[in-house]
């Protein structure tokens, strides 16, 4: 049920962590579309990164991929772009998610684990 996490999962991990506690960290906690929109994405960056998805990691990015790309228009969407801590917190988050997504589907991320698995996670 539970995967051994990759420098990608790590990152996601703190994203979503990021994103739980931002409302009252940035200060948007009074704005309901971006709270519930920061407690649900990063409850989904969270929890999809530790469940083993029994499917190609390639589709496990595709997710953080299309969250990333969500994270980046949901201040338009639900109407909170107007409110400028909110939407550049998500934003910026989002971009990052798309990021980390993107190198962890590149030929980049092959170099980096085997890193990050020689030194960090041993």
């Amino acid at each position: 049920m539970f995967k051994t996490l990759q420098w990608e999962d790590w990152a996601g991990i703190a994203l979503g962590a990021w994103l739980l506690v931002s409302p009252w960290v940035v200060g948007f906690s009074d704005q309901n579309a971006a709270t519930m929109n920061a407690l649900i994405m990063g409850t989904i960056l969270v929890l999809e990164e530790f469940l083993e998805l029994r499917v190609h990691e390639t589709a496990e990015e595709a997710i953080d991929l299309l969250s990333g790309l969500w994270l980046v228009i949901s201040p338009f969407v639900l109407g909170f772009a107007s409110h400028t801590a909110a939407s550049i917190n998500t934003v910026a988050v989002g971009l990052a998610t798309v990021l980390f997504a993107v190198l962890a589907m590149s030929p980049f991320d092959r170099k980096f684990g085997q890193w990050w698995h020689d030194h960090i996670a041993h």
